[in-house]
């Protein structure tokens, strides 16, 4: 498992050195009048198809407001900042805020995987309760801090469950997977790839477009908001909605930056990020059905599958999964908190 020191290591030194110099000036510790602070994600600034940024952007307003300009936040989207652990790597050693993926947040607490079990969730409702109640999402958020300096401050909505697409042929149940290549953001999404008889291979975000239009992949699995925020409906023929998995980022902060606020600031920083949250939550359940007659709409054939296919789905999905974080060495204590968290015990037996 890997710790503080060791992913710094993992590192360009030339990205730590800019990201040090991005916020020097701010690490006294303590708030000062009109202090900016970086706030760094995926996805274009477009509040029609990326929901994070719409989050993003009310997260900025409502911040300013509520700490009467103490804090103003400066948005950096389209990964301006850097990739997923570039921008880590910076939210460790400067004062700044980011939305990061599993791709970011893995390295440092591999037991973030346990949360993306499939079909660990039902619905929306069951998501939150998870991560804003649950013994485990507490775990982690404590592992994140002690290992790494940074505080897990929400988990944002990217605007529906996880639906796969491909240009080869219309998949409905797990043995249509065999011999497809698909993109994967993460070793967790390969490993399910691979239980359904596909191959898997890592492709940074802004690389995907390009892997599906040449060939490199032939799919890949992300919630209807991503697909058409990358435009993936122009090189994709196929989307399959078996929202296997709750599709989420985390906003993240630098630890030593948030504990300098002073109590009142803090409050209000927290009441802000609090009610940027509820909005994205309420906004993107709003969209999903329009997004997928979107895609509709661009000529991707949409394939709903049967009750009967997505116990398929779950029933090879499920156990291949638990499998593989079993190899990862992640404690068994962890998968226990997890799933009595999402009423799912029976999976201990």
């Amino acid at each position: 498992m890997l710790t503080h020191p060791v992913l710094t290591q993992r590192f360009s030194p030339k990205r730590l050195i800019s990201a040090c110099l991005i916020g020097s000036a701010l690490m006294a510790g303590n708030a000062v009048a009109e202090t900016t602070i970086n706030l760094g994600y995926n996805g274009a600034p477009d509040p029609d198809k990326n929901a994070v940024h719409v989050f993003a952007t009310n997260l900025k307003e409502l911040v300013e407001e509520k700490t009467d300009n103490q804090i103003q936040l400066e948005l950096y989207p389209n990964s301006s900042l850097g990739e997923e652990q570039e921008r880590m790597e910076q939210t460790m050693s400067t004062p700044m805020l980011n939305v990061a993926s599993f791709a970011g947040v893995s390295p440092l607490v591999d037991e973030i995987f346990v949360s993306a079990i499939p079909f660990l969730f039902d619905d929306f409702a069951a998501a939150r309760t998870f991560f804003d109640e649950g013994e485990y999402w507490q775990e982690v958020s404590a592992a994140l801090k002690e290992r790494a300096g940074i505080d897990m401050l929400t988990v944002v909505e990217e605007g529906g469950f996880l639906a796969f697409t491909n240009d080869e042929k219309p998949i409905s149940h797990p043995d249509d997977f065999e011999g497809l290549r698909l993109r994967a953001m993460d070793p967790s999404q390969v490993a399910l790839y691979e239980a359904f008889g596909a191959s898997g291979t890592p492709i940074p975000w802004t690389e995907t477009y390009m892997a599906l239009r040449t060939g490199v992949a032939d799919g890949q699995m992300n919630p209807p908001m991503y697909i058409i925020l990358g435009s993936l409906y122009e090189v994709q023929d196929y989307l399959t909605l078996a929202n296997i998995q709750y599709s989420n980022q985390f906003l993240v902060g630098n630890s030593e930056m948030i504990a300098g606020w002073d109590d009142e600031l803090r409050d209000a920083f927290q009441e802000a990020v609090a009610e940027a949250n509820q909005n994205a939550r309420e906004h993107n359940e709003e969209q999903v059905d329009s997004r997928i007659a979107y895609l509709e709409e661009q000529g991707m054939e949409v394939i709903r599958p049967s009750e009967e296919e997505l116990t398929a789905f779950r029933e090879i999905g499920q156990p291949a999964y638990l499998e593989w974080l079993e190899e990862r060495d992640i404690d068994q204590r962890w998968i226990d908190m997890a799933l009595e968290d999402a009423g799912m015990s029976d999976l201990l037996d």
